[in-house]
């Protein structure tokens, strides 16, 4: 069983603009990985899936790396 990153470092909100965090889920095309290779629960999965897309409205991550 995968370690969940988010709950061993007592992360309780993610926040989209803490950008380092965020990378660590996003695949080389900017594309978020699943729970299923991340480990995290579905809680965090959702709360990483909004933050992305509040951090690409803002400009702060990419829509698409080419």
């Amino acid at each position: 069983m995968k370690q969940n990153f988010l709950s061993q470092n007592k992360v309780t909100y993610i926040d989209y603009k803490d950008i380092e965090v965020i990378k660590k889920f996003v695949n080389p095309h900017g594309r978020l990985i699943a729970r299923k290779r991340t480990g995290v629960s579905a809680n965090h999965q959702r709360q990483l899936a909004n933050a992305l897309k509040r951090a690409r409205f803002l400009g702060l991550m990419p829509f698409v790396v080419r």
